[in-house]
């Protein structure tokens, strides 16, 4: 069967479950409004470590072990993991889950790498290349601080549009029909099914602004949003919730201009993770939260809640990323974006 579907969209024959998953995140957000839903918060962000890169990687290799040991799964029993982050070569999973010699599969989508690993995650399963894959990300501010911007030793002033990185890393163990019967006979999930995804493109409005990601990525969320209506044929009532990675304010109001141009008022269902994550009154997060880690554990601990809850039986969660590197920040290049949408439903 030709599970293509317009585009730039894919539906699966046979939905994909979300067996379960795990979020583990650092101090600050463990203090926010989602503090707690998360099945680990750091004592401290360094998690024992003596780098913020080697921290990172205890992230992620917190997080895989949780989502495993939720699944009721062992290392041995899952085929690929997809994984990626936003430092240079991706060295937060390479050092972060060598430790579980799972076969990688190595992504990056900036911020949006959450949303790129569950569809590959989803397109490797539906072919019949496996039945159980995880998928981790991960971000810290510090790190990401030091690799985009400036050491957290100089000091530097943050404009009101710039977002704080989150701290944090978000796992999940995907898994088909059979892997899912297993798993629920065992008492542990499955926790959700995805039944849909849109693969994004670039997007480049040509702006520079690395301390206004929000503005940067909107364009690219409202192509992948626009483009995902059009192939499925639906309408943004459809869903109970719209969901961005990490638009923060600045960003969400540029998204849901940009689309009502196009024809689409999603102002009713839109949600960002980078602005629930904070509380804008009490955390000085200026714009809201970001990083590859925003919406993966946003998506672990809070929207897969919803759903299994059955407070939501349909979302669109659709991670966005900025696609800049130090480098080219430097030789003046622009920030293009690119957003991934996964369309998760209530079982």
């Amino acid at each position: 069967m030709n599970q293509s579907l317009g585009k730039a969209s894919i539906r699966p024959e046979k939905p994909v479950y979300i067996l379960n998953s795990a979020s583990v995140v650092g101090t600050k957000e463990g203090q926010g409004p989602l503090g707690l839903l998360f099945d680990k918060v750091g004592e401290d962000d360094m998690f024992g470590c003596a780098t913020w890169e080697e921290a990172e990687s205890t992230l992620q290799k917190d997080a895989v072990g949780i989502a495993l040991e939720k699944s009721g799964l062992s290392q041995d029993e899952v085929t690929f993991i997809f994984a990626g982050d936003l430092l240079g070569q991706s060295i937060a999973t390479s050092f972060g889950i060598s430790s579980y010699q799972i076969p990688l599969l190595g992504v990056y989508g900036a911020c949006s790498t959450c949303g790129e690993s569950l569809t590959l995650g989803v397109m490797s399963i539906a072919g019949g290349f496996a039945r159980r894959v995880a998928c981790v990300t991960s971000s810290h501010f510090a790190s990401a601080e030091k690799e985009f911007r400036f050491p957290l030793e100089y000091g530097n002033q943050r404009p009101l549009s710039a977002t704080w990185t989150v701290t944090g890393s978000g796992a999940f163990v995907l898994g088909d029909e059979d892997a899912m019967t297993a798993v629920k006979t065992g008492g542990k999930g499955p926790r959700a099914k995805i039944t849909g995804m849109t693969v994004g493109k670039i997007v480049d409005y040509g702006l520079k602004d690395s301390m206004n990601m929000g503005a940067c990525m909107a364009p690219a969320a409202a192509s992948t949003l626009e483009q995902h209506f059009i192939d499925f044929g639906s309408q943004p009532d459809d869903y109970d919730k719209i969901i961005t990675g990490d638009l923060g304010m600045v960003g969400q109001r540029v998204l849901i201009d940009l689309l009502m141009e196009r024809g689409y008022d999603i102002s009713s269902q839109h949600m960002d993770c980078g602005i629930e994550i904070y509380d804008s009154d009490s955390q000085d997060t200026h714009a809201g939260g970001s990083g590859c880690g925003c919406s993966a554990v946003t998506l672990s601990a809070y929207i897969l809640k919803q759903l299994e809850e059955h407070s939501w039986k349909k979302v669109l969660f659709m991670p966005t990323g900025a696609l800049l590197s130090k480098t080219s920040f430097n030789e003046g290049k622009s920030v293009p974006g690119i957003a991934h949408g996964v369309v998760i439903e209530s079982i």
